[in-house]
């Protein structure tokens, strides 16, 4: 944390990576917070201000393809904040999100444009759109399974390790499967979080949110008891949502 106890959350251009509501997952790792007592302060950091450098984690959301080159190259421009992300900050990156931070994004011509090369990840668009409900199996301890909404056309290859396995659903590679014959969601590093998950992300999958506020903090956090919250919880994890939970789309806009 950069202050004595206040939480800086920089929600990085919601005006450009917005498409999906994935803003909401600042409100609620801000509200988790403040819940256990702890200060935070939302940084809305829009296109048009001069971001910080110093936030405790910044978010990234969804966007369609123009969207994700303007944030490539307008994160670049900012020399202070793309450093603190290469080098140091915690990020919560998502969709589009996730798919800047890595090498390469490659569009439907044919074309591969540089990404931030802060994860060891390609994207490319696939053959068919996932669309629909996704549920997976999370490697960060404590967490349980992961639910969520994917809306992507890209398959994301990575080079290091995923944040899940899909258990009914399309995942980061667009239904395809890894040297072990998995097909993997999302990506996780020691201070990043990338995923294709919607919902928003934090509010479906509220211990990964604790897990990011422990990791800030570098204090465990104590459990909240929020019958809403284990009741939304059971829903999305429940057979019927898993069997309905994927549909492919041919013609919908990146």
């Amino acid at each position: 944390m950069t202050g004595a106890s206040t939480i800086r959350i920089g929600l990085l251009l919601p005006d450009v990576l917005g498409t999906y509501a994935d803003t909401g997952n600042a409100a609620v790792l801000a509200a988790r917070a403040r819940w256990r007592g702890i200060p935070t302060e939302i940084l809305t950091i829009t296109a048009d201000t001069t971001p910080p450098a110093g936030c405790d984690v910044y978010l990234l959301g969804g966007g369609e393809d123009t969207a994700q080159l303007f944030a490539v190259d307008w994160l670049r421009r900012h020399r202070d904040l793309h450093h603190a992300l290469v080098t140091g900050a915690r990020v919560l990156a998502i969709c589009a999100g996730l798919q800047i931070l890595g090498h390469t994004m490659r569009d439907r011509p044919g074309h591969d444009h540089p990404g931030l090369g802060v994860l060891d990840v390609t994207t490319a668009p696939g053959r068919r759109r996932a669309v629909g409900e996704i549920t997976t199996t999370c490697v960060i301890p404590g967490v349980g399974p992961l639910t969520g909404f994917e809306n992507h056309h890209g398959i994301t290859t990575l080079g290091t390790a995923p944040l899940g396995t899909v258990l009914a659903g399309t995942g980061t590679g667009n239904g395809t499967r890894d040297h072990s014959g998995r097909r993997t969601e999302g990506v996780l590093t020691d201070r990043v979080i990338g995923t294709y998950l919607h919902g928003p992300v934090l509010a479906r999958n509220p211990a990964m949110a604790d897990h990011l506020l422990t990791a800030i903090t570098g204090t465990e956090m104590t459990p909240l008891e929020l019958p809403d919250q284990a009741a939304l919880r059971r829903t999305y994890l429940s057979p019927r949502a898993a069997r309905g939970g994927i549909h492919h789309r041919r013609r919908m806009p990146q």
